[in-house]
């Protein structure tokens, strides 16, 4: 199965899904698995990607949709996307995924997203040599430090592998927080960095159930552990670009530790598992909602891939955009519903609203009028948004 739409010219492409299978299912740890999608030719210049983007995948599971996000772990290779999928307790697609999912099985897969890479992959969305190239002739001793925990590594070790490759004075530090030593996640791969870059590339493992040598490197990442990181072990003022991927706690902590040091956000790059505040979890189709007959309704009318589509939503049910909007055209993109991934983006041409979280747009992009369609609520008669903006 494949979901065709025209990508937009703009640097922002078009969310879509395609039908990919798996080809290969790699062990990680104990709850966690690599998993290998297999893209044939046709699709390959749609799956081209920048380190750190994700994809979000979409499975039937018991008889109801399942869509979760996961970040590309390796570099970009033509005809194939990488994920690692971390069990959770609960969690019906990750714990599916690690103990039923084989080689063979045929997911749908949404074309790569995100805005968790350096700055200068912007501008070559989907050519990574360009990216390599751009990052060398910009700053040949660019020096990056990620701040990761748990599966947060994921897109660390795709933007690591591609910065240190991209010139022979790049550096990376990397601050990794996990449980135990059983639970760090691509062990290999990183011991494979420090011994191919030992002078440029760093980690530190953080272990909150195992006591290390040194007591720093022992115990959760605190706001005291990571003054004490910052103060003598990473060079703060040396650092060209952060990259925060992990719990809100410690994505939060960690951001307003590096502003209260002067640090510019538009430096400080971060990606979230999740909000951490399920107060209003969404459904993953547009929950029913009877329009009022008495006419006190919000009319939302959106464009998406060149068509148009409106849809009444009763003020009471103060409904998100997204949920309104899933009722009338079931291929509206989103993957988390949280506010975390982005992929729900959309722009407001007409009319008043509230966002209620944002942890995915750029601070330009919210003051250009774009919004997170299910996290933003209307507070006018009417509003307008553009999809393919």
């Amino acid at each position: 199965m494949t979901e065709t739409t025209d990508a937009p010219t703009t640097g922002k492409r078009r969310a879509t899904f395609n039908t990919l299978e798996v080809s290969e299912l790699r062990r990680l740890t104990d709850d966690s698995v690599e998993v290998t999608f297999a893209v044939p030719e046709e699709l390959a210049d749609d799956y081209d990607y920048v380190p750190g983007q994700y994809v979000a995948l979409r499975k039937e599971l018991d008889g109801a949709e399942v869509r979760r996000s996961y970040s590309i772990c390796a570099v970009p290779k033509r005809g194939e996307i990488r994920v690692a999928v971390k069990k959770d307790i609960g969690g019906r697609f990750s714990t599916w995924a690690n103990e039923s999912l084989e080689v063979g099985e045929k997911i749908d897969v949404m074309n790569p997203q995100g805005a968790f890479t350096s700055r200068t992959h912007v501008t070559s969305l989907n050519d990574a040599q360009k990216v390599a190239a751009e990052k060398v002739a910009e700053k040949k001793d660019t020096h990056l430090v990620a701040f990761a925990a748990g599966s947060g590594i994921t897109p660390i070790m795709a933007i690591a592998k591609a910065v240190l490759a991209a010139s022979e004075t790049s550096r990376f530090d990397l601050v990794y927080a996990n449980r135990s030593a059983m639970d760090v996640m691509f062990a290999e791969e990183i011991g494979d960095l420090k011994d191919k870059y030992p002078a440029r590339f760093t980690v530190h493992h953080v272990l909150s159930r195992e006591q290390r040598v040194s007591p720093l490197l022992s115990g959760r990442i605190d706001e005291d552990k990571l003054t004490t990181l910052l103060d003598r072990v990473i060079d703060v003022e040396g650092t060209d670009e952060w990259f925060l991927c992990g719990p809100f706690e410690l994505v939060q902590l960690t951001r307003e530790t590096l502003a209260a040091r002067g640090v510019s956000e538009d430096d400080v790059r971060f990606e979230l598992f999740t909000t951490g505040r399920p107060e209003n979890p969404q459904g993953h189709s547009g929950r029913v909602v009877e329009v009022d007959p008495k006419g006190d309704n919000v009319t939302i009318e959106f464009n998406l891939d060149g068509l148009t589509a409106k849809v009444e939503s009763p003020k009471s049910a103060h409904e998100t955009v997204l949920n309104a909007a899933l009722r009338v055209r079931s291929d509206v993109p989103f993957a988390c519903a949280g506010g975390v991934c982005g992929t729900c983006r959309a722009k407001v041409v007409d009319g008043a609203y509230e966002m209620d979280e944002n942890y995915a747009l750029e601070k330009d992009e919210v003051e250009k009028g774009y919004v997170l369609t299910c996290q933003t609520r209307p507070t006018s008669d009417s509003i307008t948004l553009d999809f393919d903006a």
